[in-house]
């Protein structure tokens, strides 16, 4: 299996002015020589922050400072190395942004960005399931796999057929409580935003979409009477019905399709009412 590159090949040891260094020579360049194609890409950009002196250079390479957003942006350029793997020379792996998302918890309701940005990293992916699998009961992922394999994080992404939003339930917001627990992540169709009236067998069918309003975003069941779009909350949240002018005042940015949530490990009995106390965001 032909295997991308490795941690430690994007991030090679020692410190980072000295692999900029070993990546300027490597390329048979001068100290002189970046001073003057920097001008050009500086020029090319219409700003003179992209330039690089050559003493600048000279402290990049021999001082552990950390060079300006546009200085990286002219290496990034001169040395024909991966912005992405540029960031990493100086600890900064832009693929932790969406871990560090997940460790702060906003209390407003709002959409979550999901971009990649190293699309060269590989992760493991299911190769082959164990045949003696029934699909129709419920299992450990794990234990349904047989083989995992290591595919590029791109394919992966490449993998949904239509592209969707994704949204991050409030940790103030309850309007489909208990159903629905703040601090869920919700997929989004946003290719369907035309309102269904019809409300389902049960509250599970019932069609959930995903706001946006004049200042910030909500979500729930929703009635579309006229130019009055209302915003229907869980009886069991305490909240109340919002009502919007509709489409001035509220935009339905799609249907909610899918929904990942944190469960309590050790429910109270009171947790199945929503407290008064807490505010929409």
């Amino acid at each position: 299996m032909i295997r991308g590159r490795s941690l430690q090949s994007r991030n090679p040891p020692g410190p980072p002015g000295q692999r900029l260094k070993a990546l300027r020579e490597a390329l048979g360049i001068s100290g002189r020589d970046v001073q003057t194609h920097s001008r050009l890409i500086a020029r090319s950009q219409g700003n003179q922050r992209y330039c690089i002196s050559h003493s600048s250079l000279v402290e990049i390479e021999n001082s552990t400072r950390v060079p300006s957003v546009h200085k990286l942006f002219t290496l990034s350029a001169l040395y024909r190395i991966n912005f992405v793997d540029l960031l990493l020379f100086f600890g900064i792996d832009l693929d932790q942004i969406n871990t560090a998302r997940l460790a702060v918890k906003l209390p407003r309701t709002h959409l979550v960005p999901s971009e990649i940005y190293d699309t060269e990293r590989r992760v493991s992916f299911p190769a082959k399931f164990d045949p003696g699998t029934r699909i129709e009961e419920t299992n450990l992922l794990s234990r349904m796999v047989q083989t995992w394999g290591e595919i590029p994080i791109a394919f992966v992404q490449n993998l949904a057929l239509r592209k969707y939003l994704y949204g991050f339930i409030g940790m103030d917001d309850y309007t489909l409580y208990p159903m629905i627990r703040p601090g869920a992540f919700v997929q989004i169709d946003d290719e369907d935003t035309k309102i269904d009236p019809d409300p389902g067998e049960n509250e599970f069918d019932r069609p959930i979409y995903f706001f946006q309003l004049r200042e910030g975003y909500a979500y729930g069941w929703c009635e579309l009477e006229g130019r009055v779009l209302s915003i229907i909350p869980h009886q069991m949240s305490g909240r109340k019905t919002r009502q919007f002018n509709y489409p001035d005042d509220i935009d339905v940015l799609g249907r909610v399709v899918a929904v990942a949530m944190p469960l309590r490990r050790k429910p109270a009995r009171s947790s199945l009412s929503a407290p008064d106390s807490k505010r929409i965001g």
